[in-house]
């Protein structure tokens, strides 16, 4: 075990007891519950959810459409595009005097790419909610 041994241990021990630490936090949080929360007794009444002291108007959530997740995730999709695109857009004069076309195309080439993707959607009718 020679001079590397301590050298990783130095390096690596900060580490090591954040994990250790971690791990007994939860292992305590989990055996913490398990044991004092089986204290009270299931019930109907303790098991019906609390509504600012009101009856529950419904008994379960109503459900989404599943178009109504996927319209959200292609939003966030097209939507996180302009946070590659407003940097690029401040410094686009700057950086067009040094490096030529280049910085133009590699936007045309990465809106490309998004507008490949919306017409995919498109076609494949992810905006259409008649469906």
């Amino acid at each position: 075990m020679g001079k590397w041994w301590g050298v990783m241990l130095e390096e690596y021990l900060p580490a090591l007891v954040h994990v250790v630490v971690g791990i007994g936090f939860a292992v305590v949080a989990l055996l913490t519950n398990f044991l004092l929360g089986r204290a009270g007794a299931r019930s109907k009444a303790k098991d019906t959810p609390y509504e600012c002291g009101m009856l529950p108007a419904i008994e379960e959530q109503p459900r989404f459409s599943v178009k109504f997740y996927l319209v959200a995730m292609l939003f966030i999709l097209f939507d996180i595009e302009v946070v590659f695109m407003y940097p690029w857009a401040v410094v686009f004069r700057e950086y067009l005097e040094r490096e030529g076309v280049l910085i133009f195309w590699s936007m045309m080439g990465f809106i490309g790419i998004l507008l490949v993707a919306f017409l995919y959607a498109l076609r494949k009718g992810a905006m259409e909610w008649s469906r």
